[in-house]
């Protein structure tokens, strides 16, 4: 039991960090849903890889998509008569010249913490501000039975919030541990049982994976890993997707399967799990240890994977302050948007989780920079050869606010080399089909329920103008403004005003500045 307890030593760093926050309260947001809506006049930007088209009318009855309809030509006037006709007691939104996209699914959403001070509605609100319409929350933090509360809530659209979907930590709740196969089945029936959507590993001794895998499978469950680095000499991501894992999350177990002249990592002799400065430091030389882009062993573990329809869900985001602690650190929304506490969070720490500012330098940010385009080239090709890549932000960590940090995996997808259709696809249909949701979620379809988001500007263009704060442009009469930002999140046929849950945001923030005293500031910085 003792040698199985240590692979839960990453996620008990990281439960301190999520202990259970304050639910999110009955729903005040929000206009519908109606008999019919019709949504006049958008380019559509689908999921599924199509180019957009429009202008479109989308006609959704209740909470369904029942009518995607090309109505005219770009420049030339519609024909009123050929549009779908607005029934008694629908409702119409002119969203003439606009763009609209799926709901973008967010495949690693933590929901908030304590030590965050980060409650269930300010990142509710943050996530909907910023399109995210569906969340999988791979560890349930909060606690099963906490999610489960708010996963139900949502689904009947009695809190506003995302659609959420609950992943266990593997072995969470145990009271003995988990050290044979057949404890590692009764839990994983035990989770089916509870109501869990899916289960998230760490790591365990390779029997164990196995057997937990195994169950899964048979219960109908969906899994996901965080190969930690304590578990990962012995089971790397080519172990669990042989055994059955749908998806890994970030990067670790990957360059480990693709070693040619060792099977760990080359530590220092100084290194200890528990400096968080040293795990991250190091961690930034895992992928030149690895073998390089076209050779034998990158492509045999690719096509491996490729082969077992394995889903990779990199989180790029998150660990983006390796390589640019600056602009990590000084994001524009920070001031407004990011919770007084959250923002001490982030701070330098030697017990919070991800707080490894302890001395980070230009030797650090080089290293990662290397790491990031390896890391970037195999998820690149992983993709061009037919692999599946989602979107997923994992924030509340490391600078990242929810929300914000999701948008910004949209960026550094683009940047790793997708296409920005793709990238579309990775935010939407790609993690619907992930959660085996696809049949509802992902795309603008008939029959699918009705979740989008409505933007005034070409995301495609510039995937800038998804952040709730915008971006800058110079006009045609030299005046710099601002432009973007969501305009509506729409779930279940519910059109949500996404800059007035932002401002609620902000609202928020400014609440608790003038409770706590707090003036934003960076560290070692005075005003």
């Amino acid at each position: 039991m003792k040698s199985t307890m240590q692979y839960l030593l990453f996620f008990l760093m990281f439960q301190l960090s999520t202990a259970q926050v304050e639910k999110a309260p009955p729903r005040a947001e929000g206009e519908g849903p109606w008999s019919q809506l019709i949504i006049r006049g958008v380019t559509l930007i689908n999921g599924n890889g199509a180019p957009p088209t429009g202008p479109v009318d989308v006609v959704v009855s209740g909470n369904r998509i029942t009518g995607v309809h090309v109505v005219g030509y770009p420049g030339v006037a519609i024909d009123a008569a050929k549009r779908p006709i607005l029934k008694a007691g629908g409702k119409e939104l002119d969203a003439t010249g606009m763009f609209l996209l799926p709901g973008f699914i967010d495949v690693h959403g933590h929901i908030g913490g304590t030590a965050q001070g980060a409650d269930a509605e300010y990142v509710f609100k943050l996530w909907m501000a910023h399109g995210v319409t569906t969340v999988r929350d791979p560890s349930a933090g909060n606690g099963l039975d906490w999610v489960l509360d708010q996963k139900k809530k949502s689904a009947a659209n009695e809190i506003t919030a995302p659609r959420l979907y609950a992943y266990t930590v593997f072995g969470q709740g145990s009271k003995e541990g988990i050290s044979t196969t057949e404890q590692a089945r009764e839990w994983v029936r035990e989770n089916k049982r509870r109501g869990a959507d899916g289960i998230k590993f760490f790591g365990a001794p390779p029997k164990i994976m196995e057997a937990a895998l195994d169950e899964n499978k048979k219960a109908g469950l969906r899994s996901a890993a965080h190969h930690a680095q304590m578990a990962v000499a012995k089971w790397n991501v080519l172990h669990s997707a042989r055994a059955g894992l749908n998806s890994m999350e970030h990067w670790y177990g990957l360059p480990e399967a693709m070693f040619t002249d060792r099977i760990v990592q080359d530590y220092p002799a100084s290194y200890n799990y528990n400096n968080e400065q040293d795990r991250f430091s190091q961690a930034g030389k895992l992928w030149e240890q690895a073998a390089d882009p076209g050779s034998e062993k990158w492509n045999t573990v690719m096509t491996e994977l490729l082969e077992l329809d394995f889903t990779l869900s990199p989180t790029f985001n998150i660990y983006e302050a390796s390589r640019d602690l600056m602009r990590a650190r000084t994001a524009e929304w920070h001031e407004d948007y990011t919770m007084p506490s959250l923002w001490e969070f982030y701070q330098p720490s030697k017990i919070s989780h991800g707080s490894y500012w302890h001395f980070w330098g230009t030797e650090e940010e080089v290293v990662w920079k290397r790491n990031y385009r390896k890391w970037m080239d195999f998820v690149n090709e992983y993709k061009n050869r037919g692999g599946r890549v989602t979107a997923g932000s994992d924030s509340g960590f490391i600078f990242q606010l929810y929300g914000f940090a999701y948008i910004r995996e949209l960026e550094l997808l683009r940047e790793a080399g997708l296409h920005p259709i793709e990238v579309i696809m990775a935010a939407t249909l790609n993690g619907a089909e992930l959660l085996g949701v696809e049949d509802d979620l992902g795309s603008v379809e008939v029959g699918k329920l009705a979740d989008f988001v409505v933007v005034e500007e070409n995301p495609l263009a510039n995937f800038k103008v998804l952040y709730g704060t915008g971006a800058i442009k110079l006009t045609e009469e030299n005046e710099v403004v601002r432009v973007g930002g969501v305009k509506y999140t729409i779930k279940d046929g519910i059109i949500y005003d996404a800059k007035k849950l932002l401002q609620d945001v902000k609202e928020m923030v400014d609440r608790k500045k003038e409770e706590t005293g707090f003036k934003f500031n960076q560290p070692g910085v005075k005003k």
